[in-house]
Formats: structure tokens, sequence, C-alpha cells
């Protein structure tokens, strides 16, 4: 079964393996994150682990049992008790439920780990699977149009002190 884990540096040889294998699957639906983030990878682990020390980030790899990662769980911009969540999971790991059931798992994190109230989102609005999982974890439409690469998306929030099977969809 795969477990949520908060990044680390051992992680970096696996991390970029998942983000090389699934660059062109990514770019159907998330924004590309371009030639210089291969190219500097490791000063960007670096940045993104400073970040989280200074708990201004929280960082997960959704990781196999053999250490392949499947996907990335992120938590972004926390302040005031909330942060924006993004997500990817590898081509290979996706219509088995993963990314919701991990979606759900970091909610609870968020909440009683890392003391968030409020997760925002966004997906463009012909990625329906991320919408999906965003709407299966209790996220709700803001109602707030974004560009996402350029391609118009929404935005969606969850009030982590509800629970997503009370109505809270």
């Amino acid at each position: 079964m795969p477990e949520l884990q908060r990044l680390r540096p051992d992680h970096a040889p696996a991390l970029l393996a998942f983000e090389q294998e699934n660059r062109t699957y990514f770019a159907t639906s998330v924004p590309d994150r371009g030639d210089a983030y291969f190219t500097d990878f490791a000063a960007q682990l670096t940045a993104r682990l400073t970040e989280q020390a200074a708990g201004i980030c929280h960082f997960h790899l959704l990781v196999d049992p053999d250490g392949e990662v499947l996907g990335r769980f992120n938590l972004v911009d926390i302040a005031d008790g909330s942060a924006d969540l993004g997500f990817r999971v590898a081509e290979k790991a996706t219509r088995r439920g993963l990314a919701t059931a991990t979606v759900l798992h970091l909610c609870t994190l968020a909440a009683t780990e890392y003391g968030l109230t409020t997760l925002r989102a966004a997906a463009a609005l012909d990625n329906t699977a991320s919408r999906t999982v965003l709407t299966r974890a209790g996220f709700v439409p803001t109602g707030e149009e974004v560009r996402l690469s350029g391609r118009p998306g929404l935005g969606y929030v969850r009030d982590l002190s509800r629970d997503p099977e009370d109505g809270a969809r």
C-alpha cells in the first residue's frame, strides 16, 4: 500500500524519476515545470526543503513499498490558517482512487498536524480528473475563474472543520 511521506533529501532520485517519466503526461493537464526545473533539480529540491523547514510549505510524496514515487501532494503559501493544495499523480497510478484518498488524508494532516483551517485549490476546466478528486474530497467551487498556463480553470476551497461527508459538498 502506498504511503504519504513528507519530502526528504533522500527522495531526490525517485522524485526526479517521477517528474521525468510523467512530464509529457502532466503537461496535458497541469502547467509544465519547464526545462530549468530539470536542469536545476538539486537546487529546486533544496529550495523546497528550505521552505518546508521554515513552515511556509509542506511537501509530500505518495511512495509505493519499493520507494517509487506515485504522486506529489503539496500545501504551499501557508498563511493565516490556510494554504493552497497542489497535486499530481503518475499516469500509471491513475484511476485507482489514490489521488482522492491521499487528498482526504492530507486534509486531515493539514488540520491536525499543521493547524490549518482552510485549503484552496484550482483546476483547469478540461482537467476533469482533478476536479473530480477535489469534489470527492469536499472542496467546493468558489466561482472564481482562474488561468492555469493560459487555460481557463476554477478555484476551489475546503473548510477543514467540516467532514466532506456531512454535506459540505
